[in-house]
């Protein structure tokens, strides 16, 4: 570690007050029965031919994640933490991500969707004694504040996301349904000024006390920031549009050179899942066709789209360190917050999240989640892309294993943060990091906009 924790301590998020083993062992419980109720809800609405199916060859078909998510459950729950006999160890190199590459999975001797489902909930079962059982204090830090069980909670819910993305590239009928996200109380735009002045100065980027954070969250450490403008909200379908207007998928000025080469190889000039129809932009969501929506945060674009759109607007992406001081610096105090609101849990007031909704919010939604500088939707709704390649923070420590986040850092990935529509609390916080290739353009992924002062 690079920096001094303990002279730190008053200016990170100090989070809840730390549970008790009881609340501890609740607390896992209920994450872990949390992901696996979305599991069902994401497994079950659609019959056993669609699970085993590959509905694009960027995914895997449903039932390998079904059937990794329980493999990956026993063994690091059953075990190493729990130190019992292995269930299953025959199929470890099936469900071995890194062994597999997701387009040639559906050619692995995969378990069928009945003995799949049957494995995960045999798994989950020993998973709960285990959890009863296992000191959650002074047992080493796989098991310090139930940190293994919060880990295999979040990685259920990462694939449940990429479940969601499956179900959003798959065609067929509607399998999913979610009731709409609360708009605004006031229409689009008004709610304030379009971008605010975030201070310059330091302040304490990333965390060494929040017990569920991952390798790459670690350690805290001060980064100084310069001064620069934001915008309060995500990028708009609306404002998307007039890039699209003007020509900006066919002039070269604005884009990378390889963006520029990705979308006329490919034809790109769109977000993904659209289409122009006469005079009007559709799209297709969860199997259902709609007109595009001004108001709602742009979706499915790359980083070359994104940057390519804030270079024709005059303007740039935030790095990640803006992003996240914007996220969680308080100008007050001086202090860095869990979410932009403060240091409690995200709730349906502050953020959309958890796959209560199968769309983003208005641009402009969600005024008690807002920073204290009046950003919005900082977490939830979309995913937003960061000019930053995803580097590890220094005194960086890989734990407990150099596949989560190591053997990914360099240029190749860039940096993406505050979470989106589908992703769970559990996933998601202020110092959480996602990464991606920039050409991706299935996940949910949007931006904001950033300028120099």
């Amino acid at each position: 570690m690079t920096t001094d924790d303990t002279a730190r301590r008053g200016t990170e998020g100090a989070g809840e007050p730390e549970p008790a083993p009881d609340g501890l062992r609740r607390r896992a419980l209920d994450a872990l029965t949390a992901a696996r109720t979305r599991t069902a809800l994401l497994t079950d609405t659609v019959d056993d031919g669609e699970l085993t199916a590959q509905h694009s060859p960027l995914m895997s078909p449903l039932v390998w994640d079904l059937a990794h998510i329980g493999n990956q459950e026993e063994q690091w729950l059953l075990r190493t933490v729990g130190r019992r006999a292995a269930l299953r160890p025959e199929i470890d190199s099936v469900y071995d991500a890194f062994e597999h590459p997701r387009a040639s999975r559906p050619a692995l001797p995969l378990l069928p969707p009945p003995e799949a489902r049957r494995y995960a909930a045999e798994v989950r079962a020993r998973v709960v004694d285990v959890l009863g059982t296992v000191p959650l204090e002074g047992g080493g830090p796989l098991t310090d504040a139930s940190f293994a069980f919060g880990m295999i909670a979040q990685h259920e819910q990462q694939h449940d996301e990429t479940m969601l993305i499956t179900h959003q590239l798959r065609s067929g009928p509607v399998a999913l349904t979610a009731p709409e996200p609360p708009r605004p109380a006031l229409a689009p735009g008004p709610f304030g000024p379009f971008e605010v002045l975030v201070p310059g100065g330091p302040f304490t980027m990333g965390t060494s006390t929040e017990p569920w954070a991952l390798d790459n969250e670690r350690p805290a450490h001060r980064r100084d920031v310069p001064a620069f403008f934001l915008d309060t909200a995500p990028v708009t379908c609306g404002a998307y549009r007039a890039f699209i207007d003007d020509g900006g998928y066919r002039d070269p000025r604005w884009w990378a050179a390889d963006g520029y080469g990705q979308i006329r190889r490919h034809d790109i000039g769109a977000p993904l899942f659209w289409r122009r129809d006469g005079g009007q932009w559709l799209r297709r969501r969860f199997g259902v066709v709609e007109t595009v929506p001004d108001d709602e945060p742009v979706l499915h674009v790359s980083w070359y789209e994104a940057d390519a759109y804030a270079r024709w607007a005059g303007r740039r992406l935030p790095t990640e360190a803006e992003w996240e001081k914007a996220a969680r610096h308080d100008p007050a105090t001086g202090r860095s917050r869990r979410f932009p609101w403060g240091d409690t849990d995200p709730t349906p007031e502050r953020a959309n999240l958890g796959q209560r909704h199968l769309r983003p919010a208005p641009a402009g939604s969600y005024p008690d989640g807002a920073s204290p500088l009046g950003v919005r939707q900082l977490i939830g709704d979309v995913w937003e892309w960061t000019a930053s390649d995803f580097l590890p923070y220094p005194g960086f420590a890989a734990f407990p294993y150099r596949e989560y986040s190591e053997v990914f850092f360099g240029p190749a990935h860039k940096v993406l943060r505050g979470g989106a529509f589908g992703v769970d609390p559990v996933a998601c916080r202020g110092t959480f990091r996602n990464w991606d290739l920039p050409v991706r353009r299935q996940i949910f992924a949007g931006f904001r906009t950033a300028r120099d002062v």
